[in-house]
């Protein structure tokens, strides 16, 4: 088949010539007009490129890609289950298959390998696509690979405030799809799940959204189907313990093995909140609920989103600004031992239920070097006393072990499936 790919090269000369970065501060709708004659002779100039679509994300690295990238405006998350019969040389050949099409995907280019590509994502640049594979707790008894099974894997407790479905929840296999346009995202889901084969079946699989970069004046922390701004305290690279809060260390302890140094732990959960009783709240008493302003993220206690909150500040009533129960008062790191993990959430909506409410919500993904000391204890907090949970319900749930990045030539997982 051959490659109508339009290369990275002309791309950044057609689109990038301009000057615009992705997300840059103040800039402006960031297009870039192209000059050339249409195809058809008329003169008129096709639509050019635009700095979203030149975007891209190296797939070979010390870790995989979508962990520390920005969150893009469209997200897939697909698990599969291995079929009967498929052992570890079968599941090795998957991700050979995988990982060779999530290269040329993420570069731009089309599939190949598995019958003809689609061309849904036909002219389109690589617009920061993301592919990241993660393997669940039940994958390591179907490879007969147990002795490999990190401890940090063992399944999560159960908390008072889950609502699971388990068909929605855990597999053997998860993938996580981003980028900037839809089209380029579909494009991915439909070909890792062609790639699969006979090899593994789709268990479960749930799309989602956040808002466009370029779409404010200004680079802005992402808001939710509340409205409320999320992700104002994520740890950061520039932090100095973060390769050791989110990733695993190249030489894991006793209670990592060996292949997954580099690698992450994510905790996926589908939180469904429920916005008609979430709605039918003041704003201030959602502030409340939250701890911050939701106009701007800044705390009750005053200043902006990243200013301190004052966790001891009383009004004038002698009650605290920032409630007990506050949501941005309890997962604070300093009132859970210090514990942290970067949230790398969608958003999603699947339509409206029998009584019109929308079916609508968070597909909470988050990362952490360990989710004994990332997500669980402040889970556990907050299903004790979060004001929030009146307003969501987690209903779909799971762990994965993400390892390492593939090195040029690898593919992911190698060093389990071959070691």
């Amino acid at each position: 088949m051959a490659d109508h790919t339009i290369s990275r090269r002309r791309l950044l000369g057609t689109a990038g010539a301009t000057g615009l970065a992705l997300g840059a501060a103040g800039s402006a709708a960031g297009y870039a007009v192209a000059s050339s004659d249409s195809a058809d002779g008329s003169g008129a100039s096709g639509a050019a490129l635009t700095t979203l679509g030149t975007d891209e994300v190296m797939f070979h690295g010390k870790h995989q890609p979508g962990i520390t990238t920005p969150v893009q405006s469209r997200g897939h998350l697909i698990a599969f289950d291995l079929a009967a019969g498929t052992g570890r040389k079968e599941a090795a050949a998957l991700l050979r298959r995988w990982s060779a099409a999530a290269e040329r995907l993420m570069a731009g280019k089309p599939v190949v390998g598995a019958g003809p590509d689609t061309d849904i994502a036909r002219d389109a640049g690589p617009s920061a696509l993301t592919v990241t594979f993660g393997f669940g707790h039940s994958f390591f008894g179907r490879t007969g690979l147990e002795k490999q099974r990190p401890a940090a894997l063992d399944p999560l407790p159960d908390f008072s405030s889950d609502r699971l479905d388990k068909s929605r929840s855990n597999g053997d296999l998860w993938v996580q799809i981003g980028a900037n346009d839809p089209l380029v995202a579909f494009h991915a889901l439909r070909a890792l799940q062609q790639q699969a084969g006979a090899a593994a079946k789709v268990r479960w699989q749930m799309n989602g959204f956040n808002r466009s970069p370029g779409a404010t004046a200004r680079p802005m922390t992402t808001r939710n189907l509340m409205g409320q701004i999320d992700g104002t305290n994520n740890p950061k690279p520039s932090d100095d313990d973060f390769n050791k809060r989110i990733f695993v260390p190249e030489k894991p302890d006793a209670a990592d093995p060996a292949w997954m140094a580099g690698g992450s732990y994510a905790v996926v959960r589908r939180i469904r909140m429920l916005l008609d009783d979430w709605e039918r709240l003041a704003t201030k008493a959602q502030e409340e609920v939250i701890g911050r302003r939701k106009a701007d993220g800044a705390p009750l206690t005053g200043g902006t989103e990243t200013t301190e909150m004052e966790l001891e500040k009383t009004g004038a009533d002698g009650k605290l600004v920032v409630p007990l129960n506050a949501h941005a008062r309890i997962t604070r790191p300093d009132q859970n031992g210090g514990a942290a993990m970067l949230r790398r959430p969608f958003s999603y909506h699947d339509g409206f239920d029998a009584k019109g409410e929308p079916d609508a919500g968070l597909l909470f993904i988050c990362w952490q070097a360990d989710p004994l000391r990332g997500f669980v204890p402040v889970q556990r907090k907050l299903d004790r006393g979060d004001a929030l949970s009146e307003f969501i319900r987690h209903e779909a749930s799971g762990l994965f072990a993400v390892p390492g990045g593939a090195g040029a030539g690898e593919y992911v997982g190698q060093r389990l499936l071959e070691g």
